[in-house]
């Protein structure tokens, strides 16, 4: 499977959403793709280079469906995207334009783990964070029963560093993850109560 590749200095979850702000022709031109022939592209977290230029990624990234855009004020294309599917790099080809088409495999998901028990206050906390978080997480469907679903949202909105992001979405565990998001609040915890 072949798809164009958007390097960004952010991590796309499964389900979780990306806005963007497109100005770069080569960008604008695969969006207009996307658009028209239903396709999505390839998102993958920058490890060095920069957004716009020459980079080198991550081997493990997430499929992006767009499902809005809009034309800012400032002449820039407004897109949001949902993320979908985990890939893995497997080959990379820069076009004369500059986008790069990967060559990718599909990384297959667990079969889904209800939430544990010991994690329902974090499912709690979620649901709460999120109605605060605004227009970009209220029309997203909440599976707070799913440990997966749960997982990749705590993470995406932890202030947390990328690679630990990366580490979490290239981990096919999703108590693995829950168990990350369990250490970094009580981490919190601690701090606020010294």
């Amino acid at each position: 499977m072949q798809v164009p590749i958007f390097p960004l200095g952010t991590v796309l979850f499964p389900g979780g959403p990306l806005p963007l702000r497109i100005f770069e022709p080569r960008y604008l031109d695969m969006i207009s793709d996307c658009l028209k022939n239903d396709r999505q592209f390839g998102v993958l977290l920058i490890r060095d280079g920069g957004e716009t230029g020459l980079s080198t990624t991550c081997e493990v990234g997430t499929l992006a469906k767009i499902t809005d855009w809009y034309q800012g004020s400032d002449g820039l294309l407004g897109v949001t995207a949902v993320g979908g599917q985990r890939f893995r790099l497997l080959a990379n080809e820069r076009q004369a334009d500059g986008l790069n088409i990967g060559k990718i495999e599909i990384l297959e998901e667990s079969d889904p783990i209800p939430l544990p028990a010991e994690y329902e206050s974090i499912a709690h906390i979620l649901s709460g964070v999120l109605d605060d978080l605004g227009r970009l997480y209220e029309d997203l469907p909440r599976r707070l029963e799913d440990a997966s679903w749960v997982s990749y949202r705590f993470v995406e909105i932890l202030p947390v560093s990328v690679e630990q992001k990366q580490q979490c979405l290239e981990t096919a565990d999703p108590l693995q993850r829950l168990q990350l998001v369990s250490e970094v609040l009580d981490s919190v915890r601690i701090s606020a109560a010294t």
